[in-house]
């Protein structure tokens, strides 16, 4: 990669698509690709936290986080303080349930609209010579808290779940990005693509949404790897992620994510990043 990061996010407005799950499945296997990456939980949730730690944990030692992301704004410290090394080149900022309050944070300390979308661009910015990829993880909303997390990003990927709702959702999405962040705050984010989940393999609702979605957005704009809801996914948020190479259901999650990494990687190489 460059020299500096490639700034992503995995972005959705309906919850329960496994956004979460593919931004820290993703890092992982980028990361086992030999890129340094660094995962961001933006979400007062903190589930991406939860399921790292876990995942360090199940390799190491457990840890207790001593510093989150809204306590490191508030000081006015910098984010290099709370990078929390998951594993050799894997990084993570944890967050906490008290990162609810930071679209409040914004809206006392900056009298402008701009400054208050540019605020975290500029407090990542240090980090980004560190780092082959930073991924931030947002929750499903459109709110001010993402717009300062895809105003940060150079690249968003919009995550698809094959149902009709999931596709609208896409459609206002894509929209409000290009007329809010893009026309009138001047953002240089891209949308490197659209990543399809499939409900389950086969089923004739996936195929025909996938049909919509490519007549929609154009065919070039989807993903040729999509990625399937799987039990073992689900079973990642109790254990942290596992890498068993016996286990027929680990490798297949992994597979599947490569070729999502490796995807990644491709369109990144064809818009010059």
């Amino acid at each position: 990669m460059g020299l500096s990061a490639v700034t992503l996010t995995f972005a959705n407005f309906k919850g329960g698509v496994g956004k979460t799950s593919t931004t820290a499945i993703v890092g992982y296997n980028l990361n086992k690709m030999g890129y340094k990456v660094l995962i961001v939980d933006f979400d007062a949730q903190a589930n991406i936290t939860s399921l790292l730690l876990k995942t360090k944990s199940a390799q190491d030692e457990i840890i207790t986080i001593d510093k989150a992301l809204m306590k490191a704004i508030n000081e006015g410290s910098s984010l290099k303080e709370l990078v929390t090394p998951i594993q050799e080149n894997l990084d993570l900022i944890p967050n906490a349930v008290d990162f609810s309050m930071y679209p409040r944070y914004l809206e006392r300390n900056f009298d402008s609209e701009i400054d208050r979308i540019s605020f975290f661009k500029n407090k990542i910015s240090y980090l980004k010579d560190d780092y082959d990829f930073i991924l931030i993880d947002v929750p499903p909303t459109l709110s001010l808290l993402n717009d300062t997390a895809f105003f940060a990003c150079d690249q968003i990927i919009v995550v698809l779940q094959t149902q009709e709702r999931s596709l609208a959702g896409a459609e206002v999405f894509i929209t409000y990005l290009q007329e809010t962040l893009i026309d009138e705050y001047k953002s240089d984010v891209d949308i490197l693509g659209i990543l399809p989940v499939l409900s389950k393999k086969g089923a004739r609702v996936d195929a025909e949404i996938l049909k919509a979605a490519s007549k929609e957005f154009g065919e070039a704009n989807i993903f040729e790897n999509k990625i399937s809801l799987m039990e073992r996914i689900k079973r990642f948020d109790m254990t942290g992620i596992t890498n068993n190479p016996k286990d027929q259901h680990d490798r297949r999650v992994h597979e599947t994510f490569m070729g999502v990494s490796k995807e990644v990687i491709s369109r990144l190489k064809k818009e010059g990043n």
